[in-house]
């Protein structure tokens, strides 16, 4: 059984509509890239797997529950780590209380425990010289860092990631890619979107092609990326982006 599903989900804002009856589903242990153009809805898509969007029909099913108005959102969140592409790290706070916080608040973690495990993850993140430092003196990889390390510190069933290097200097893209292929090599399931087609092509299971609201394409990193994939628009966008 699919950990994570949605039937028919749709998406209007208004008369536009962004998603159109998508269904989908992730397997525990899966990495998912999910590429395709922009404005194509994406990013819509994967904040209704946890709610930050409230889907316009269809249905979201997670760990054996479907989602909706009466879901426990804090719980499902806790369960279903989500990194956005502008980190939203609390800024008042620094790295180590950043990845503390969220434990003891939702997870009721003794504060010992929590702080045991937040030092440990910013260690195997790189990090651990940076732990007292505030956000605004953090690089941009370093506080993408943090927020994958927040995330993962509420023992998530599933990592949601929306364009996590979009916003990223290019030389520290590779810091980032690299905790996420590692958290992928110890069998966290991941639905990442991404214009990262090397992370694609090398590290996911599983490409999905959304365009126009719908999934286009769902295809093994090696027949995605084929010269033979016989879908048109694939082919199209593929040319444009390698």
């Amino acid at each position: 059984m699919a950990l994570l599903e949605t039937h028919g989900l749709r998406k209007s804002y208004g008369d536009h509509e962004v998603l159109s009856g998508v269904d989908f589903a992730v397997e525990s242990g899966q990495v998912v890239a999910v590429v395709g153009p922009s404005g194509g809805g994406k990013s819509t898509f994967l904040r209704c797997l946890n709610l930050l969007e409230e889907p316009t029909g269809g249905k979201v099913v997670f760990d054996g529950g479907e989602l909706g108005p009466g879901s426990d959102l804090d719980q499902v969140r806790s369960r279903m780590g989500m990194v956005f592409q502008q980190f939203n790290l609390f800024p008042h706070m620094t790295a180590l209380k950043n990845v503390i916080l969220p434990q003891t608040k939702v997870h009721r973690r003794p504060g010992e425990e929590a702080e045991t495990k937040a030092r440990a993850l910013l260690a195997r993140f790189g990090l651990a010289d940076r732990e007292d430092v505030y956000p605004n003196r953090l690089s941009g990889g370093q506080r993408q860092r943090v927020a994958i390390a927040r995330a993962v510190a509420m023992d998530p069933k599933v990592m949601l990631f929306d364009e996590p290097t979009s916003a990223l200097d290019p030389e520290v893209v590779a810091d980032v890619l690299g905790v996420m292929t590692d958290l992928a090599k110890e069998g966290m399931t991941m639905v990442v979107v991404t214009h990262e087609m090397g992370f694609a092509r090398e590290v996911a299971d599983r490409v999905v092609f959304i365009a126009g609201g719908t999934i286009v394409c769902d295809l093994p990193p090696d027949e995605f990326f084929s010269p033979a994939n016989p879908n048109e628009r694939v082919r199209s966008f593929l040319d444009k982006v390698l």
